[in-house]
């Protein structure tokens, strides 16, 4: 297990990696802000109000970061790190509030004192999407805006309890801005839903017409929640947020998405910089629980009777695991660079919507119905894959890799994983959580799966890997090949099982089979195949990346990561590669063997790889990272000595 110290150059290079395009200058500010202490002083929301404050005092106008995708997944990832629940916060504040009101308002001036105070930290900014009464509300908003021609405002209104929305709004003693997706009404006529800027709190409390719950605990991200109602709350027209759409002084209604259906996904395209951000934030986490448990290993001796005094990483299984998790971190950031690159491309790439046309919205129940399935085919359980499948899906891998890994670090690190001064519980509790946030992963996942078994065409499949031999089974390119042809083997076999569904019809009739009834029983696999199309894409993102790399030295440390990554990755979808016969029960046997030469691969890297996947000390300040754990836990700690008789 001898290591090297890390070359200048070789680390240079591996953090330039890793910090990926971001401008040096902006990290440096990043630090500053989120070293800056905020105090104790006044309930959560204040802390939280006063470090969105710092950021705003230390960092470009947030207005400015939508121009930089880069920064904005730096600002998250740091944060996470220093503070899960801030991150949260900070995800809405930026990437959903003003996100909305800068993408798509038409009237920007008019929200100009309102973005201010939100970029400055004067004000909180929430997002109200979720309604609490029904599963998949986002494709059945109930929350109501409906248009008062008279006085040319909007009212919004909660019809029912269950339209109740869910948020982190409940910081009643600071100023809050919310932007409330509800559906809008014209002269009667549902017209699609929209955003819609409303005021929800000020110090004092709920402002009139919004009515707020007590407080619900959520421990693993520990914010304030409530539910919200609204109660005819009246909305300048301003505050609407129509992307394009408008309404003529006859009350004629005009709309370029064409359908309701199709303004929901143009909507929520804001929702592509929080999926394009999660795999950063994911990545960072993961990359700081990496190097702990690593640091904890090296410094922990056992006392087994197999060898007293070793240490923790001499062992091959808490090796598999700890250098495992360092290769999934390093997987996770070639995705998110991949990610934070495609919503760049997305943002500097012309709105292809038609231009404003006459209504187009349909005037019928039916018609409305009939419109809206112009955009259903992918919109099946969430409207997420339809928005951007590909960036949709980078977000449910990444929060659920980065929950498997942190909680295996948790585990590998004992009693010590489990205190929340060393900072993996937190971080396994927010991205447990975002599993649902954010737009529920499973999901997703099963939209993506489902949009693929319906488009597959046959076509010859992908040249098989080479049998995994010592040699290939080692080599990064191999375990991209092997997913790229279980993906096809997969897509292929579950568009088969859909075709004879299909063709079984009704029995006893000639019916065709209800969509329910026909994609009910194969739900699980669709979402199975979801996340195989997700983790093919980061086995390519992780490819592409190394197949950049010119310096030796980084070379030498990244392609066994990446090739660790592919034969865990291989491992953990051992029965689905069988079940296909993408791989024999021989190549499965050979995984382990082959993940323990990559482990002696690292080793000699560790101290350049800690070293640079590391964050600051005042960032992430667990004792877990310190050079001696035990003697930093017992730092934080004060001791009482009873008296004596």
């Amino acid at each position: 297990m001898s290591s090297v110290p890390p070359h200048p150059a070789a680390h240079e290079a591996l953090r330039q990696f890793v910090d990926g395009p971001c401008d040096p200058s902006f990290l440096s500010a990043l630090h500053k802000a989120l070293a800056a202490d905020p105090g104790t002083d006044g309930v959560r929301g204040e802390r939280l109000l006063r470090q969105l404050r710092a950021f705003g005092e230390e960092l470009p106008p947030a207005r400015r970061l939508f121009e930089d995708p880069a920064g904005l997944a730096a600002l998250h990832a740091w944060t996470a790190v220093a503070d899960p629940a801030l991150c949260m916060t900070a995800l809405v504040h930026y990437l959903l509030c003003l996100g909305s009101m800068a993408q798509l308002s038409d009237q920007p001036a008019a929200l100009e004192s309102r973005m201010a105070a939100l970029e400055a930290g004067r004000a909180k900014g929430v997002y109200l999407i979720t309604e609490v009464g029904q599963a998949n509300s986002h494709l059945a908003t109930a929350t109501r805006a409906e248009f008062d021609p008279e006085r040319g405002e909007f009212v919004l209104h909660t019809p029912d309890p269950g339209a109740a929305k869910f948020c982190g709004a409940g910081s009643r003693t600071v100023p809050q801005t919310g932007v409330v997706l509800a559906r809008l009404y014209v002269g009667g006529v549902d017209r699609g839903v929209f955003a819609f800027v409303a005021d929800i709190t000020d110090e004092h409390g709920p402002l009139p017409g919004i009515e707020m719950s007590s407080p619900l605990e959520v421990s693993v991200l520990p914010l304030d929640y409530v539910h919200i109602r609204f109660h005819s709350v009246r909305l300048p027209f301003a505050h609407w947020l129509a992307d394009g759409a408008r309404i003529d002084g006859d009350g004629t209604f005009h709309d370029r998405a064409g359908s309701p259906g199709l303004r929901l996904q143009r909507t929520l395209r804001v929702g592509q910089g929080l999926w394009a951000t999660m795999p950063a934030v994911a990545a960072a986490t993961c990359r700081q629980s990496a190097v702990q448990a690593v640091n904890y290993a090296r410094q922990r001796r056992t006392q087994g009777r197999l060898a007293p005094g070793a240490p923790l990483l001499g062992y091959r299984s808490q090796q598999r695991a700890v250098l495992g998790a360092l290769a999934d971190a390093f997987a996770l950031t070639c995705a998110a660079h991949r990610a934070s690159g495609m919503w760049a491309d997305s943002l500097a790439a012309p709105d292809t919507a038609p231009d404003t046309a006459p209504d187009t919205a349909p005037d019928t129940a039916s018609d409305t119905a009939s419109g809206a399935q112009q955009a259903d085919a992918a919109m099946g359980f969430s409207p997420w894959a339809a928005v951007s499948a590909p960036l949709a899906a980078y977000k449910a891998l990444a929060v659920r890799t980065a929950a498997r890994v942190v909680d295996d670090c948790r585990r590998r690190c004992g009693f010590s994983g489990h205190l929340d001064v060393n900072g993996l519980a937190g971080y396994h509790g927010f991205h447990h959580a975002f599993d649902t946030a954010g737009g529920d992963s499973q999901l997703i996942l099963y939209d993506v799966g489902r949009t693929l078994i319906e488009q597959y065409v046959p076509a010859p499949e992908p040249d098989a890997p080479d049998a995994p031999d010592a040699e290939s089974i080692t080599s990064p390119l191999w375990w991209p090949a092997l997913a790229r042809r279980h993906e096809h083997l997969l897509t292929a076999h579950l568009r088969q099982r859909l075709d004879l569904r299909a063709q079984e019809g009704v029995p006893g009739t000639v019916d065709p089979v209800d969509p329910f009834d026909l994609w009910n029983p194969l739900l699980e696999d669709a979402g199975l195949l979801g996340e195989l199309h997700a983790t093919r894409l980061m086995a390519d993102d992780v490819a592409d990346a190394l197949a950049r790399t010119t310096d030796p030295g980084l070379t030498r440390a990244l392609a066994p990561l990446a090739a660790l990554h592919g034969v865990t990755t291989a491992r953990r979808w051992a029965g689905s590669l069988l079940a296909r016969g993408t791989l024999r029960p021989s190549g499965i046997d050979a995984l382990t063997d082959a993940a323990d030469r990559l482990c002696d691969a690292i080793l000699p890297q560790l101290p350049l790889l800690t070293e640079a996947f590391a964050f600051p000390d005042d960032i992430a300040t667990a004792p877990l990272a310190a050079p001696d754990v035990n003697a930093a836990t017992d730092a934080g700690l004060t001791w009482t000595l009873g008296g004596t008789a």
